[in-house]
């Protein structure tokens, strides 16, 4: 990606559509590394989707990736070598290998998540959660920092550039340092960075 801007602004309209990777559904890509990469040869990929059936996830090999639950009840997650884990909205984000065999079973219905995969050759990625009320300052030495917003508007700033997200708009920077996340009232937002393999 070029470096041309501080910060790239992608608005929900512009997401993709296309389908899961095993047919099982489809998934609405945000934002991926490089542009215009398929599901076999990205460095990085952003993306949600609705789950609306109990079933097995995607294998992706080399992928590591991060779940995040953004609507919905919630699902139990069966990961290979793993003791099953409740995935709900008030949990932090989970990392696990998307190379590994994985199923899902809801807990109460469809649920909308977001899904964090990096390629492990390619780069490292870690992802939170922050609720944004009022002004909160972050640094980050990240190659490339994500900010999705779930819900509410808030305004990222970051050197000279800033930028205004409502809900499901992505801001990507990758100038690191200070920035800032403003938001009149209470807003949802998940920090995406990416680093080195």
């Amino acid at each position: 990606m070029a470096r041309l801007m501080a910060i790239r602004l992608i608005k929900a309209a512009e997401h993709r559509r296309m389908p899961w990777k095993n047919g099982g559904g489809e998934t609405v890509e945000i934002a991926v590394d490089p542009q215009g990469a398929s599901l076999a040869d990205f460095d990085w990929r952003i993306s949600m989707a609705t789950v609306a059936a109990d079933g097995p996830f995607s294998a992706f090999p080399g992928i590591d990736r991060t779940l995040s639950i953004l609507d919905g009840s919630g699902m139990v997650l069966d990961i290979e070598g793993r003791t099953p884990v409740r995935l709900t909205v008030d949990d932090a984000p989970l990392h696990f290998a998307a190379d590994v065999a994985t199923s899902a079973t809801l807990v109460g219905g469809p649920i909308t998540d977001l899904n964090v995969m990096s390629r492990r050759t390619a780069c490292s990625h870690g992802v939170r959660k922050l609720r944004v009320a009022g002004t909160e300052r972050l640094t980050s030495d990240a190659e490339t920092l994500i900010v999705f917003c779930h819900r509410g508007n808030v305004r990222l700033t970051t050197g000279n550039d800033d930028a205004r997200l409502s809900a499901l708009d992505t801001a990507i920077s990758q100038v690191s340092g200070d920035m800032l996340l403003v938001s009149e009232a209470p807003a949802d937002v998940f920090l995406v960075e990416f680093g080195k393999a």
